[in-house]
């Protein structure tokens, strides 16, 4: 699995809790984001069913 980049625009504030929770849960802003970005994906698979991914390079 090849590791991409993401950048992404956030408000101020909402980056300012998110290195709160972060450091509360003992992760990097970026580890906590590849988690609840899991999780969403997760909870919307349940709902909807598996997102089907074609691999092509």
């Amino acid at each position: 699995m090849a590791i991409k980049s993401l950048s992404i625009r956030i408000d101020e504030n909402l980056l300012h809790k998110l290195h709160i929770v972060s450091d509360y849960e003992g992760r990097s802003a970026n580890s906590q984001i590849n988690i609840l970005i899991r999780d969403c994906i997760e909870k919307f698979e349940k709902e909807h069913g598996e997102i089907k991914i074609n691999n092509k390079d």
